[in-house]
Formats: structure tokens, sequence, C-alpha cells
């Protein structure tokens, strides 16, 4: 076979698409966070950013992709440094679309944007109180083993845990990306403890327009993470990105709707976030699903997350800062099992589909089973880590009570977003 430039292309632009969402969530981030913490909410997104780009690069991509995916749970340590490789990664290719091949290295960076933005939204549920050298503690080993054994449990080829023994579908990442991201921001933010003045007084958004630059940023970066993860321009890359605008759009709509009921008015924060809920929800159907199914998928998605963040987090009492969780997690799992539901026959990659096409509960079956290998093995993995990291910190992951008073930006980097502001906060 010979390299197609178009097919080069396509994966290169995708690649492009997805890391610049990275640097989108930290505008979101940002916005949500507290006028005090904003720089630091910002500072662990991008260091999330660095930390991905050196250990995906180290052992990441080989943990996670190498070796001959006979191996239920792990890649191989053939790729190591992608030494010896990179002649081999420049002539090969490994695409869905026939002849349609391109540089195997694009691969490369294609799931290291992948690993970026699932390592930064972790950090929105440790926002305001966490030390940062302890965040980059626990993101640098969690890159290292927790992200690649789980790409390669779900996407490791016919051999892997999730994916090939199990048959669960993840089309782009509900449960690589999602659910393991927002179940390990749940873990941290449970072991850092909550803020001072959790449910006391309100946190709310320092910088609107903040959150609706990252929202967009993350909308159009997701284009690329949904239509190129079938890894080759043809019509499935294309029902994919259609089904995620559907998916997002429905997600806004819904959220507005909710926002009405329940608060007698819609908030673009709240647009926002149920734009990243649809977006969320399609993640892992996003090629297996017609565009009406990806519409009632988003329709779905938003009460459902809009409730997590709501009530559950109140009644339960973990502190969210950012609602990684509520958002990420739940929306994961949603889209999880409902790819079950509305899978498309023809378009699934086992012999199974869909429960309102076959009436065989077999896929669904299989999607419930792949969801809960993944929260126990990230959960697990989570709270040990967590553990580990915090006795390495002198038994405490979170910064003191003055540093959190004085906020983060000027604890933890001496330096301020709003050096003229004198208000409060």
């Amino acid at each position: 076979m010979t390299l197609d430039s178009g097919a080069t292309g396509f994966m290169m632009v995708c690649s492009m698409l997805v890391l610049l969402m990275t640097p989108g969530l930290a505008f979101f981030y940002g916005g949500l966070s507290r006028r005090k913490n904003v720089g630091n909410t910002m500072m662990m997104v991008f260091a999330a950013i660095g930390i991905v780009a050196v250990t995906w690069t180290a052992c990441g991509w080989s943990f996670a992709y190498g070796g001959d995916g006979s191996n239920p749970v792990f890649g191989g340590f053939d790729q190591l440094l992608l030494l010896g490789n990179t002649q081999s990664m420049l002539a090969e290719a490994d695409a869905a679309g026939g002849d349609a091949v391109y540089p195997a290295i694009t691969d490369v960076v294609f799931q290291m944007a992948f690993c970026m933005i699932t390592t930064a939204i972790i950090t929105g549920g440790v926002a305001g109180r966490m030390k940062f050298g302890a965040v980059m503690a626990f993101l640098t080993v969690w890159t290292i083993v927790m992200y690649p054994v789980l790409a390669h449990m779900v996407w490791g080829g016919e051999g892997s845990l999730i994916g090939g023994m199990i048959g669960a579908l993840d089309f782009a990442g509900g449960d690589v990306v999602h659910i393991s991201s927002g179940l390990t921001a749940l873990v941290l933010c449970v072991l850092v403890g909550r803020r001072h003045g959790f449910g006391v007084i309100g946190y709310r958004p320092h910088n609107v327009p903040f959150v609706a630059l990252g929202a967009a940023l993350l909308w159009f970066g997701w284009f690329g993470f949904n239509a190129g993860s079938e890894f080759a321009p043809d019509g499935v890359a294309v029902l994919a990105l259609v089904n995620t605008v559907a998916a997002s759009g429905a997600g806004v709509v819904s959220w507005m709707l909710v926002e009405r009921v329940v608060v007698k008015r819609p908030t673009l924060v709240g647009a926002c976030t149920g734009l990243v809920a649809g977006l969320v929800v399609i993640t892992p159907a996003a090629g297996f699903v017609e565009p009406w199914a990806a519409i009632v998928m988003g329709l779905v998605v938003s009460p459902i997350c809009y409730w997590a963040i709501s009530v559950a987090k109140k009644a339960i009492g973990y502190d969210d800062a950012l609602d990684a969780f509520g958002c990420h997690c739940v929306g994961g799992i949603v889209g999880g099992v409902l790819t079950g539901v509305f899978c498309v026959p023809e378009l699934s990659w086992t012999d199974f589909g869909g429960l309102v096409y076959t009436g065989d509960f077999h896929l669904l079956g299989a999607q419930v089973l792949g969801i809960v290998v993944t929260i126990v093995f990230v959960g697990v993995f989570d709270i040990v880590l967590g553990l580990v990291v915090k006795a390495c910190f002198k038994g405490s992951l979170r910064v003191s009570a003055e540093a959190e008073a004085q906020g983060l930006d000027v604890a933890e980097h001496g330096e301020s977003a709003y050096p003229a502001y004198v208000g409060l906060d």
C-alpha cells in the first residue's frame, strides 16, 4: 500500500483539533473557578500537557499499543521512547479505510492528545485546595500506568479485556476518557477533602465569557476527537461528525429547558455545560448510531447530569469543585449504556447490535459489564495511588488553610491573574 495524502492530512488535522481541546479546557475550568484560583486552575491543565507529552512518548504509547495484542491488559515494552521504530512508523500505517493509509506515527500524537485531555479533566475535581506538587505527582504516575493500561483494555485489539473479550463498544473514549477521568476526579476530591466553606458559601464562576470560550474550543476540537476515531476519512467519520453536532446541540437545548423549569431562567454557564454533556454522551457511540439516536442521547443526558451536579452532589456531600464527575463520568456511563441500546448492527465492531434493532440484550450487557470493569479498575487504582501520594506529601494532599484562604495563585505560584484587583475573593 502507498501512503495517501488525504488520509494523512485528515489524521493530522484531527490530531491538532484534539490537541486544541486541552487549552480549551483550561479556559473552561479557569472561568468556572474563583478569581483567586484561576491561574492555578489553568496551570494544572497546562502542566498536564507537559506531563503527558513526556510520559506518552517515553512509555505510554508502548504500554497501551505495543506488543502483539495478545495480552488482555497491557501492550508491551517494545516501543519505549519510540526507539528503533521511527522509520517503520514513517512508512507503515494501520487505517480503517483500506488503501487510504497514513504514516503510523500519526497515531502516536492522536492518542497522546486523548491522554492529555483525559488527564486535564481530572484536575477540575480538586481545584482550589490541592497542593500543586501532589497533583503533578499523581498525574505523572496516572499517565504512566492507569491510562495506558485502560486504553489497551478497551482499544488493544481482539485480545483486550474490555473491547475484545467482553465485547464492549467505545468509539472514542466513553470508558477510556470520560468515566476514567470523572471517577478519578471524584476519588481525589474525597481524599483531599472539601473546600473551606463548602455548603455554606456559594461558589460562582468568576468569568462566564471564559467558560463560553473554553466550551467553544472544546466543541470545535471534539469534531476531531470523534470523527478522527474512525482513523479514515470515510462515511463513518462523517456520521460521527454529524452525531457529535446533533448530540451536543440537543444537550444544550435539554439543559436550558431543565434550568427554565427548575430555576426559572436559562444561563450561559448551563448552556455550555449542556454542550459538554452532549459531547460526552455521544463519544462512545459516535460511529455506531444514527443521528436521531444522537439527538435522543443529548436530550437524555443533560437532565441526568444536572441531577448529579445539583442534587446528588449536595445529598452525598462530595466537593467536586468543577463537576468533572457529574458531567464526564455520569455522562460517559449514560453514553456507554445507550450505545448498547441504539447501536446499528451493521456499524458494530462485534457480532451484536443495539437493543432497539435486534431485541437482543447481549450488547447492552457487554456495555454495562465493560463500564463496571472500568469503574472497579480505575477506582481501586486511584485510591491506592492517592494514598501513596498522600503519604509522600507528609500525610496531606491539600494546601494549608491560610494558603487556601489567600488563593492558590499567589500561595502556589506567586502570581495573580488580576494583579490590579483589590476586592474580595
